[in-house]
């Protein structure tokens, strides 16, 4: 197996929550290592990684973005992630590209809601995870008490690495030290605790360890420490401040010489899916003669170089001209221009190995989460994917000046491509179109670039609620569709009956007709008209979900059997058996979660269960915060923004993720139906006769 260079390659995003500091971190790693002269700002507009004009005018990060530097010959690949909730999809891909996920705490504000998110998902991901608290300088902070909340909320397998020193002016690395002075704690037990946790993962090592006493050396330390790490016994927490450079030497140590490489890290979830066979786990060998096997975490479309897919390579070597194929895809491409990234810089290199992280241009069949092969032996390889939140807010758009409704389309094309948590849903009864996304922050940031990259205005409201309907009983329903107008007429007849299913189910199409009364070559037709009907809706206007239809006998005629009658014919029983099957109306359910001073809770708490929410927990956060969870209907939420600006003085944030579709109120029901029939000619009531 051929490594070398993988050997000396680290992968790492920085996740946590937003303001934390971790593009500030990333600029002092980089000024630190050499990569670049000096460190810039966010608040100047300077920095590598929030090169996005929007993103210097917001002063925060909204992508995820890759930079690269090398420290003590270590090739480190570093991806800075956004921070704030709006934006967890850009930090959620970032998981899928690395072996080590770092987790970024402020010092001041301890744990908030998005750092422990990402803590979790990491874990889930199989990452190792490394600590840094930042801004270890600031005023008011307490460090013991933030160190006890991590071990407390995050597990006792979270032991320090350093310990800051001289009022946060210096840290002390603990290691391969047990003498020396610290603000707080003993560095002669912090470091008898770390070196009693690693050799517990090394039998032999810990029997000489008790029989010695001797410490083994940071040679024979390296493979124990390695194996804590990807089992998730040891979660080092280390000290930084990103401003003065505290900590940031030490914390450079730690990535090049701890933190795994891609054969010490936990292998990614491939799996191997072959027609009519049960996936299988396929596990990436870190070899650069192997098969080519990387995974695209991320699709950026630029106006001026076109569609870049940003990938991660687990396997074999991608070199300049080669070809390679889209996951099944049977013409391959060629790689023309192979490039690392430098925040908004592309460096053209000739190769690329396991480890590294890439991207190609101008390809228009990469896609989000594809992967890339040299050989079709590998067409059927997947990467697991990630859960990333459904996205709940809407907006409705449309254009200022007529005539640019497909240029429209287009660009919020492109958008989608890009984010995985940012949908475009066109509603044709209602002539909306509507963006979906996981925050008005996010929908916001889509706007400023639609405006601002791409000249178009829009007009924005608020778009309607994504209803559905579904049954509650079985019933039948029957239609004779006869039309004779002169010449050839149209006839044809189905009975069929509907079932629910579980929630969640969706819809299944069931044929048992027997001896032909319905004709096989009439049976797709069948099913268009059934599925009109539930894509219409019949009490209120909302696709029908999680039913079964079975279509069980009809008739035909054998000259007048035609396609759109047993089309419109399936159409109508359908309606006719939902109406007969107890109807009702499902909305959609959100988590939200709160964050705003401890003072505002009990006028939160009471504002929710005032729009029918239902408050789950409520959990003190550092600096006289609270975090609130609760189960609301996404219906009471329209103008939720304003209300918790008035309700905390503008010091309130919240996040919203799916829960589930539950049964409206029976006075909701009758509104929506009462609204539906009103601006519909209820030509399909029973009884109707056949058009």
């Amino acid at each position: 197996m051929s490594q070398s260079r993988s050997n000396h390659i680290r992968s790492v995003a920085l996740v946590g929550h937003g303001a934390v500091g971790k593009t500030t971190l990333t600029e002092s790693l980089l000024a630190a290592s050499g990569a670049i002269k000096s460190r810039g700002s966010v608040e100047k507009g300077n920095t590598v990684c929030d090169f996005d004009p929007i993103e210097k005018e917001l002063g925060h990060s909204l992508n995820a973005s890759v930079v690269g530097f090398d420290w003590s010959g270590t090739q480190i690949h570093l991806i800075d992630t956004p921070g704030y909730p709006d934006f967890a999809g850009q930090s959620m891909g970032a998981l899928a590209a690395v072996d080590t996920a770092l987790v970024v705490i402020n010092a001041q504000n301890g744990i908030e809601l998005a750092t422990e998110r990402m803590f979790t998902l990491a874990g889930e991901r199989g990452l190792c995870r490394m600590i840094v608290i930042n801004k270890i300088d600031a005023d008011n902070v307490d460090l013991p008490a933030l160190v006890n909340d991590i071990r407390e909320r995050f597990g006792k397998q979270c032991l320090l690495l350093d310990l800051p020193t001289h009022n946060g002016q210096d840290v002390v690395e603990l290691l391969g030290h047990e003498d020396g002075e610290s603000d707080f704690a003993s560095v002669a037990a912090a470091h008898r605790s770390l070196i009693d946790q690693i050799v517990e993962e090394d039998d032999s090592l810990m029997a000489n360890y008790l029989e010695t006493g001797a410490d083994p050396t940071l040679d024979e330390l390296h493979a124990p420490f390695e194996r804590a790490l990807r089992a998730g016994h040891l979660i080092p927490i280390l000290f930084a401040s990103a401003k003065t450079g505290a900590g940031v030497p030490q914390l450079l140590d730690a990535l090049a010489k701890l933190a795994p490489n891609p054969a010490e890290g936990n292998p990614p979830p491939f799996y191997r899916t072959e027609p009519g066979a049960q996936p299988q786990v396929f596990q990436a060998q870190p070899d650069d003669a192997l098969h080519v096997l990387a995974h695209v975490f991320k699709v950026v479309v630029d106006p001026f170089i076109g569609k870049l897919g940003i990938f991660r390579v687990h396997q074999g070597t991608i070199r300049r001209d080669a070809q390679l194929f889209v996951g099944s895809a049977k013409r391959p491409f060629k790689v023309s221009h192979l490039y690392r990234l430098q925040g908004k810089d592309h460096v053209e290199v000739s190769d690329l190995v396991p480890g590294d992280i890439g991207a190609i241009a101008k390809v228009d069949e990469i896609e989000f989460d594809c992967v890339l092969h040299d050989s079709h032996d590998e067409d059927h390889i997947h990467l697991k994917p990630l859960a990333f939140p459904q996205p709940m807010h809407g907006l409705a758009v449309q254009t200022r000046r007529k005539g640019d409704e497909q240029r429209l389309f287009d660009i919020l094309h492109k958008l989608e491509l890009e984010d995985p948590c940012f949908k475009v849903e066109r509603h044709p009864g209602t002539n909306e179109t509507v963006i979906r996304g996981l925050g008005d922050m996010h929908l916001r940031a889509k706007l400023s670039r639609m405006q601002q990259q791409y000249k178009l205005e829009l007009d924005t409201s608020v778009p309607q609620i994504a209803y559905r309907e579904t049954i509650t009983a079985g019933a039948e329903g029957h239609c004779r569709h006869k039309k004779q107008s002169g010449g050839a007429g149209q006839f044809g007849e189905v009975m069929l009956r509907v079932e629910p299913l579980a929630r969640g189910t969706g819809f299944e199409f069931v044929d048992i007709v027997k001896g032909g009364a319905i004709p096989g070559v009439f049976m797709a037709a069948v099913e268009k008209g059934v599925r009109q009907a539930l894509a219409e809706g019949v009490v209120a206007g909302y696709p029908v979900h999680d039913l079964r239809v079975t279509v069980h006998d009809g008739k035909t005629h054998a000259v007048d059997g035609k396609d759109i009658a047993f089309t419109s014919a399936g159409r109508k029983a359908t309606i006719d058996a939902v109406r007969q099957a107890r109807p009702i109306v499902l909305e959609p359910l959100v988590n939200i979660e709160v964050l705003a001073p401890e003072a505002t809770i009990g006028d939160l708490t009471g504002d929710l269960a005032s729009k029918r929410g239902q408050v789950t927990g409520t959990q003190p956060r550092p600096v006289g915060t609270v975090a609130i969870s609760g189960l609301i209907p996404l219906a009471e939420l329209g103008d939720y923004q304003g209300r918790l600006k008035s309700l905390t003085g503008g010091e309130g944030s919240y996040s919203l993720e799916f829960s589930h579709y539950a049964p409206v109120p029976d006075s909701t029901q009758q509104q929506l139906a009462s609204k539906y029939k009103a601006v519909n000619l209820d030509d399909d009531a029973p009884g109707a006769p056949a058009r």
